[in-house]
């Protein structure tokens, strides 16, 4: 099976970036890159990791704004060798399909529904009412017209939104090997419950680069799923 382990790679030090990316190169599906590297290292840090690593970068940015913004923002990104790339799917559909018309050639645009981090409390108060799964259903609908390849969302609610899209990418944060610190997740499943629900990729960050020897725990997850599949 093609490796669907992402590692996170949470860091603003391109030289700890590096050296993670090194140690879980050939034993992860790819790396995901965030918004605290990026605006450390930049467009030429990201270059860096992805030539050294060998393997495919998930940029996840994030991106909100209006429209011509974004794209804007996702021109400027041209020369960045990303394979997948997040904007907020809630800046609605003229802003995801602005992204996903400025993107690199092949490159996959995904939107961010609701954080992982987040609850039914945590939504109400930003004026959003209903589950998660209910907001996460609405995005994914506006996501999906507005031509992007796939979403962003916690396992809880992936089952039902490859249900409903079938051909979608859908990339899961929030994955924790069972006995696992939760963190700051309130969202989260094991990595064989979120591939058996759907998930298409599975985003793993301390589980791995908090580990002695993170190409082993990388490998350990992995073995895992193929056990399990």
């Amino acid at each position: 099976m093609t490796n669907p382990v992402y590692c996170a790679v949470d860091t603003a030090d391109k030289d700890h970036a590096r050296a993670l990316a090194a140690r879980v190169a050939g034993r992860v599906g790819g790396i995901k890159l965030g918004l605290e590297f990026f605006m450390a290292n930049g467009r030429e840090g990201v270059a860096t990791v992805a030539g050294e690593s060998g393997v495919p970068v998930f940029l996840d940015l994030k991106l909100h704004d209006i429209p011509n913004t974004v794209a804007g923002a996702v021109r400027a990104l041209a020369a960045c060798p990303y394979d997948i790339l997040t904007v907020h799917a809630g800046g609605g559909s003229d802003m995801m399909r602005a992204a996903k018309d400025a993107a690199r050639p092949g490159a996959k645009v995904v939107g961010v529904t609701v954080l992982t981090s987040m609850d039914e409390y945590d939504l109400a108060a930003t004026g959003v009412i209903g589950t998660p799964a209910d907001q996460v259903r609405r995005l994914a609908v506006l996501a999906q017209g507005a031509g992007l390849d796939g979403i962003v969302c916690s396992a809880h609610e992936v089952a039902a939104m490859r249900a409903a899209w079938p051909e979608g990418v859908f990339i899961v944060p929030g994955i924790r090997p069972a006995g696992s610190d939760i963190g700051d997740q309130k969202r989260v499943m094991t990595p064989r419950e979120a591939m058996a629900a759907g998930a298409s990729i599975l985003v793993v960050g301390r589980p791995i680069t908090g580990a002695d020897d993170p190409g082993a725990a990388a490998d350990a997850i992995f073995q895992s799923l193929c056990q399990s599949l």
